[in-house]
């Protein structure tokens, strides 16, 4: 129970540090000082710092595959709609994981334990495009993909209960009005 209390506390503090100085900020060590253990008892729980933003980006890895499960048996329109609904869902319920990954969207990726995310990244990416392979429809796809994290992390948490349908509202007038 110790084990898994300091693990957690661990989990906790990383996220909390990470917010504030970045990812590339923070050192094993701020992440022991605040936990109130050793380097060595972090180490011991995570192997090392990529360790723990994977473990912190995990919950909404595993949504994300969830949701992707379901747009892949769709048609192109209903699954343009789930995309849209479930990544403005997905991202104001993770935003702070979101946050994360844009503060290390040049490198993060090219960790192994991310190479399993690429699939469904790929997947929501399509579906966004509704299943097409034109070029413009898919950098279309990319843009509010991207353009719909950013507004999540720059609008203040007391408007995130609204936030999701209108970033969705939004979305689906962009993709679907030509």
């Amino acid at each position: 129970m110790a084990r898994s209390k300091t693990r957690d506390e661990i989990l906790s503090v990383a996220a909390r540090q990470f917010a504030a100085a970045g990812f590339k900020g923070t050192s094993l060590q701020t992440i022991a000082d605040e936990v109130g253990c050793s380097k060595a008892t972090v180490l011991y729980h995570f192997d090392s710092k990529d360790a723990i933003l994977v473990a912190l980006i995990a919950p909404a890895g595993q949504d994300l595959a969830a949701l992707t499960a379901r747009l892949s048996t769709l048609d192109a329109d209903a699954a343009r709609d789930a995309a849209i609904e479930g990544f403005a869902e997905l991202v104001v319920r993770y935003r702070g994981e979101v946050a994360l990954i844009f503060d290390q969207m040049l490198s993060i990726f090219d960790l192994p334990a991310f190479e399993p995310l690429w699939p469904d990244f790929e997947t929501l990416h399509h579906a966004f495009a509704g299943w097409s392979s034109d070029p413009d429809e898919l950098l279309l796809a990319e843009v509010m993909l991207a353009g719909i994290s950013s507004v999540v992390l720059n609008h203040p948490d007391d408007e995130l209960p609204t936030l999701r349908d209108a970033v969705a509202r939004v979305a689906r007038r962009a993709l679907t009005s030509r």
